[in-house]
């Protein structure tokens, strides 16, 4: 069935700002490429005995070998012959990566939501956890993530977790932030007189939990889980850069830096973003059937 001429113009009506944004930062990536690969360009590859033109100049500095920033086709080639050339199970396959990476990041995002909904729960009907826990949880997010890797990389090395788990964990401290201090404000969230309707109804305060506080809590739950997912995918990341691994997408970035291949960087980095919109729009997805289950339920 043909779609509608009025669906059309809509999709398209709302395309177009997109591919505006799109075009002026690919504009200005290249005019960023030429600016800076332009010295490297004059120094070791145009030639020094003969005069050269600024065609010459600017062909030199989007085909640099070792460029100081790659230009797109360049980082879109690379990224293209990453996924053909090689076998999916072969390193020099960024979906190689992506699957390490993405299982890291899954663990400790059902880790660190797990976490969070327990921790806002104990908070939100216990005062004293309220007044204990709430001021350490947010200061523990101001230590940065590069400090914490290394000492939770060391501390379950020595208890014998490797591989996955250490990983998982520190994607796990990025993730339950922002799902406890949402949850806290979702479960706190119904209003006074349905709190007082339960209390007429005898029930007890698990009762209000299942019944009045979590159903009330779910239009908060879910933006904080867009964001934690995003947080554990680079808590992932970051997690295999001191343990010096050889797979996953943090590995490729630090791969690429020890050999000065900045397209192969570049390229980690285009992968990792797709991985986290991927992962996005998953929650997203899950949010829109939960949240229109409930309104139709209601």
């Amino acid at each position: 069935m043909a779609k509608p001429a009025g669906f059309v113009s809509q999709t398209g009506h709302k395309a177009f700002p997109v591919l505006v944004i799109l075009l002026f930062i690919l504009v200005l990536w290249y005019v960023a490429a030429v600016a800076m690969n332009a010295p490297g360009a004059i120094e070791r590859v145009l030639p020094t005995d003969t005069p050269w033109t600024w065609q010459q100049l600017l062909a030199a500095t989007m085909d640099m070998q070792r460029p100081v920033l790659p230009t797109p086709h360049q980082v879109a080639r690379d990224f293209w012959s990453s996924l053909v050339d090689w076998p999916i199970n072969s390193p020099r396959n960024l979906l190689f990566h992506v699957a390490v990476t993405a299982e890291s990041t899954l663990w400790g995002f059902v880790l660190g939501t797990l976490l969070g909904l327990v921790l806002a729960v104990l908070i939100v009907h216990s005062r004293t956890l309220d007044r204990a826990l709430l001021p350490w949880i947010v200061a523990s997010q101001s230590v940065p993530v590069l400090a914490i890797a290394p000492i939770v990389l060391v501390i379950l090395g020595s208890l014998g977790f490797s591989g996955v788990a250490p990983k998982a964990v520190i994607a796990m401290y990025l993730c339950f932030f922002p799902v406890t201090v949402a949850m806290v404000q979702g479960l706190r969230s119904p209003q006074k007189i349905e709190t007082e309707m339960l209390h007429t109804y005898a029930a007890s305060k698990w009762q209000a939990l299942w019944l009045l506080r979590l159903p009330a809590s779910l239009p908060f739950l879910f933006p904080a889980l867009r964001v934690g997912i995003a947080a554990g995918l680079v808590g992932a990341m970051v997690a295999e850069l001191p343990t010096g691994a050889v797979a996953g997408l943090g590995a490729r970035l630090l791969t690429g830096s020890y050999y000065g291949n900045t397209v192969q960087i570049w390229s980690a980095l285009v992968m990792s973003a797709l991985l986290g919109l991927t992962l996005t729009l998953a929650v997203a997805g899950v949010e829109k059937l939960v949240l229109s289950r409930r309104g139709g339920q209601t």
